[in-house]
């Protein structure tokens, strides 16, 4: 018998990476940028912390898990993740500029919840990037909102594929 009324699970499998807890990857394959190209300052000039940029192309994006840790906070549209890794540095994720708009609509939250533990390179949020680059500028942002004493300096900007180090 068929299940017609089966909930779909939002769930993605990628193989798991060995990462370290201080270690700091690509969310996905695709081009990592110097985030003064984002065409919003608060981004562009670093308000909320060091940062950098990546640019994906295709019609979809799934945006991983940049470290190991806790997802400290998700919000529900989709467009921005935290996590705090297991050595206390904050990081937020926030999937293109406005995208708050949208209300999640071009966003889909995968297998993760607030306060989830992570790892790094798991799947977060499947990004309909052919819909929502209508209308946005869909830069993703990677941002350091707390260092926790910790000296953390980006890479140049260069092509990345997801899992690869994006910290030197």
């Amino acid at each position: 018998m068929l299940n017609l009324f089966k909930k779909k699970e939002n769930k993605i499998e990628m193989p798991a990476l060995s990462v370290a807890d201080d270690e700091i990857v690509a969310l996905a394959d695709g081009e990592m940028i110097d985030v003064a190209e984002v065409s919003d300052p608060v981004f562009s000039q670093k308000v909320m912390g060091d940062s950098v940029a990546f640019k994906y192309t295709g019609d979809k994006v799934v945006i991983c898990a940049p470290a190991n840790g806790t997802m400290s906070v998700l919000f529900p549209t989709g467009h921005a993740f935290g996590i705090k890794m297991n050595n206390g540095v904050e990081l937020l994720v926030h999937i293109g500029v406005n995208t708050v708009e949208t209300n999640g609509d071009g966003f889909k939250v995968l297998d993760k919840k607030q306060n989830d533990s992570i790892k790094a390179g798991e799947p977060i949020i499947e990004v309909d990037l052919k819909k929502l680059g209508q209308k946005y500028d869909m830069s993703t942002m990677l941002i350091v909102t707390d260092a926790n004493g910790h000296d953390i300096a980006f890479r140049e900007p260069c092509s990345v594929r997801r899992g690869q180090k994006v910290i030197r």
